[in-house]
């Protein structure tokens, strides 16, 4: 049997997840995305930008990434956010298979008056 080069592609089936954040938490996600809307120009939703959020906490906590390795378990990291890593997709979207969507424009804030 021949070989192709590319891998078997991992499973893609997104995976929905519903949470309940307590009333601090869901205000700090809210000004988090209204950071981010500022620093990007691009305003997405919270919801939107948790997949991303969790999976940055993952990679980030050394942690975890040694348990992992000594597990000798495989965390498919070239998996987005959104497929295999149980993203929280909106009904009839399409699986994540890219970073951000085409970004959306940011209505201008009116300059300040100067004195």
């Amino acid at each position: 049997m021949n070989k192709v080069k590319l891998a078997k592609l991992p499973d893609r089936t997104p995976v929905k997840m519903t949470v309940t954040l307590p009333s601090e938490l869901a205000a700090r996600l809210r000004s988090y995305a209204d950071l981010y809307a500022e620093t990007y120009g691009v305003r997405e939703e919270p919801a939107e930008l948790v997949p991303y959020i969790v999976d940055a906490f993952f990679k980030g906590d050394l942690q975890f990434q040694r348990a992992i390795r000594e597990k000798g378990e495989k965390v498919a990291a070239e998996n987005p956010p959104g497929s295999t890593a149980g993203g929280e997709t909106r009904p009839g979207a399409e699986p994540a298979t890219r970073e951000f969507r085409k970004p959306r424009p940011v209505a201008a804030r009116p300059a300040a008056a100067e004195a």
